[in-house]
């Protein structure tokens, strides 16, 4: 029986795994509840557990040939987000698998059940990350601290990524380009101490409003004055605060928001030049302004050759057909993603690559939604394929790389 063929058997399985992670959502490295249902599956299957930082686990079968190590990536964090779906088993927290993790950690656990029962086909080792903290892009980083890639040493590794909201069916896989394939991704707060008064006598205040206002002009004019259009920046302010009542203006005011760009030079020409922007402005009219750039994540890295074996191997797993290029998919971002993925600090330190599953469910009306969205719904038909995806490429890439 081919990879494929188990993995459908095992579908009613990986629907349970899914649902019952989708029910119980938790967020960032907060995932006890996660946590224990993996590791008893994962036991289930003979297997020795690590555990690591706080709510990550890894798992490493060895096969009954020696050789080299690949590692297997599933994400289990969800976003703060109140689901807005009309599912049976959604989450009645506000907090919401609304990037497909649930979908990962399942088709990881799939894989891992097929890898056992395939001892016989690997030529090495496959290491299993079911991570945490994903989406505060600090879970990888995390686990890569506390020994991740040692023990045995990571050769190569590899994530599949669901995605919902594309003009694409159900099971397509789907490469993203050679080189950076994710944005890179760093975070800033802007706070403006100005002097708060009555709006009726604006003259005797220093309105940090009007200076938050024109920062968040000014910021736009990075990418569209100073940035070659060749290349991708978005500086995006998400978070505009300040003020409690219509007759007062406030002391303070706040910004927060997110750049994203494919290249280091850019990245760091924007941070600096928000930072001088911000300081100039605040100066100009008065205002003292604090900056505050973080949690930076660099780009996901498509190894060339990495890519190219685990390509042809779900080729021959799949069929051609059902594995394409990434720039063919219509809305499909010329096979990059202007989102980040942290596992980004795993592609800097070894060879990697990054497929994408296409899983869209439709509402009943029609409508579908991407990720991050409280209506986004995933295609439960594409948890086996990524399962047989996720076993199948370990195990050719360990027999192409003895």
């Amino acid at each position: 029986m081919s990879l494929i063929e188990s993995a459908m058997m095992l579908a009613p399985e990986l629907i349970k795994h899914r649902r019952y992670f989708h029910q119980n959502a938790e967020v960032s490295d907060e995932l006890p509840k996660t946590k224990a249902y993996v590791k008893k599956e994962l036991e289930k299957l003979g297997l020795e557990v690590l555990e690591l930082s706080k709510s990550s686990l890894v798992v490493n079968i060895k096969g009954d040939l020696p050789g080299k190590t690949f590692l297997l990536r599933g994400d289990m964090d969800a976003l703060p987000l109140t689901e807005l779906t009309d599912l049976e088993f959604k989450c009645e927290d506000p907090v919401m698998h609304a990037c497909g993790h649930d979908f990962h950690t399942s088709m990881l656990l799939g894989a891992a059940k097929l890898l056992v029962e395939n001892k016989d086909k690997i030529q090495g080792t496959v290491k299993l990350m079911f991570q945490e903290a994903e989406e505060t892009l600090i879970g990888a980083k995390a686990m890569i601290n506390e020994g991740l890639l040692e023990n045995p040493k990571v050769d190569a590794a590899m994530m599949i990524h669901v995605f919902a909201g594309i003009p694409a069916p159900t099971g397509l896989i789907f490469y993203m380009v050679e080189g950076p394939a994710s944005a890179s991704s760093d975070w800033f707060d802007i706070t403006i101490q100005g002097k708060g008064g009555h709006g009726a006598m604006p003259h005797q205040s220093v309105d940090p409003l009007i200076v938050m206002s024109k920062i968040h002009l000014g910021l736009s004019e990075i990418n569209s004055r100073e940035v070659g259009a060749d290349k991708f920046l978005v500086i995006t302010p998400c978070v505009l605060q300040g003020g409690t009542a219509g007759n007062i203006i406030p002391d303070t005011a706040f910004m927060q928001g997110t750049i994203r760009t494919f290249d280091k030079e850019v990245r760091e020409f924007a941070k600096t030049r928000l930072t001088e922007i911000a300081e100039g402005i605040g100066k100009t009219y008065r205002c003292s302004v604090d900056v505050k750039l973080y949690r930076g994540c660099p780009s996901l890295i498509n190894n060339k050759d990495v890519r190219a074996t685990i390509v042809k191997a779900t080729q021959g797993l799949l069929g051609p057909q059902a594995v394409i290029d990434a720039s063919l998919i219509p809305e499909g971002g010329g096979g990059r993603m202007g989102g980040s993925e942290d596992f980004a600090f795993i592609s800097e330190l070894v060879p990697s690559t990054m497929l994408g599953l296409a899983a869209n469910l439709p509402h009943a009306d029609g409508k579908s939604y991407g990720q991050h969205h409280p209506k986004v719904m995933f295609d439960e038909k594409a948890l086996p394929v990524g399962a047989a995806v996720y076993a199948n490429a370990a195990i050719y890439w360990l027999t192409e790389n003895k």
